[in-house]
C-alpha cells in the first residue's frame, strides 16, 4: 500500500527438489528442505514435522491430497486440506478446495479457497515450573548426630537414658592386709581411744 512492498516471513529459500511438468507421482512425497512442485502428484505431500521446510506450487502444478509445510507459496491447485506451519502465501492462480491451516496469511486477489481459513495461535513460551512437593510417604529419612558419650549437648540417641546414673558412692575394695581409712564424722577424723594399762598391783607392805 502506498508504494511500499510488505515484507514476506518465509524462513525456507533454498528449493533443492523439482517435480517437473512432465512427471505424474501416484503415491505419498515425503520431503525435507524446499520442494517445487510443477508436474501432478496424486498423494499427500508432506514435509518432515519439527524441520523449516518450503513447498512451492507453480500455475501448472496440482496436488489431489493433503499438503504439509512450514512455509507454503501456492499458485497451482491443491485438492485437499492444506496445513502450514509458518507463512502460507497464497498468489492470484491458487485454487484450494480444503481447510486451511496458518499461522500467517497473504492472499492476492484472484486466489479462491473453498473450505474453512483457520489461524493457528502461535506456540506458547515454555514456563519455568517448580519442581512439585514430594508426595506424602516419600519423605527421606532424616538422620541425627549422636554426641561422643561425654560431651554436652546434643541429641539424645533413642533408646539411651535421658539423665546420667550417680557415680557410686561404696568405697573401693582393698587388699587384705591393708590399714582401714578412719571413719569420717562431720569432716572431722574419730581418734581412737588410746588403750588404757592398769597399774601393776603392789606387794608387801611400805
Amino acid at each position: 500500500m502506498f508504494g511500499r512492498k510488505q515484507k514476506k516471513a518465509i524462513e525456507v529459500t533454498k528449493l533443492s527438489s523439482l517435480i517437473a511438468d512432465n512427471l505424474h507421482i501416484v503415491g505419498d512425497v515425503l520431503f525435507t528442505g524446499g520442494l517445487r512442485v510443477d508436474g501432478r502428484v496424486e498423494g499427500n505431500v508432506l514435509g518432515k514435522r519439527g524441520e523449516k521446510s518450503l513447498v512451492v506450487l507453480s500455475d501448472k502444478a496440482c496436488i489431489v491430497g493433503r499438503v504439509y509445510a512450514y512455509d507454503a507459496v501456492i499458485n497451482g491447485t491443491v485438492t485437499g486440506d492444506l496445513e502450514v506451519e509458518h507463512f502460507l502465501e497464497l498468489q492470484p492462480g491458487a485454487k484450494v478446495s480444503g481447510n486451511i491451516a496458518y499461522r500467517q496469511l497473504q492472499m492476492e486477489c484472484g486466489a479462491t479457497v473453498e473450505g474453512k481459513l483457520i489461524k493457528v495461535a502461535d506456540p506458547p513460551a515454555q514456563r519455568r515450573t517448580a519442581a512439585p512437593p514430594p508426595r506424602p510417604g516419600n519423605e527421606e529419612p532424616q538422620t541425627r548426630e549422636v554426641p561422643p558419650p561425654g560431651s554436652a549437648g546434643g541429641t539424645v540417641a533413642p533408646g539411651s537414658s535421658s539423665s546420667r546414673e550417680p557415680a557410686s558412692t561404696e568405697p573401693a575394695a582393698q587388699p587384705p592386709g591393708a590399714p582401714r581409712p578412719s571413719a569420717i564424722t562431720d569432716g572431722k577424723s574419730a581418734a581412737t581411744p588410746a588403750a588404757t594399762v592398769p597399774a601393776a598391783a603392789s606387794t608387801g607392805g611400805r
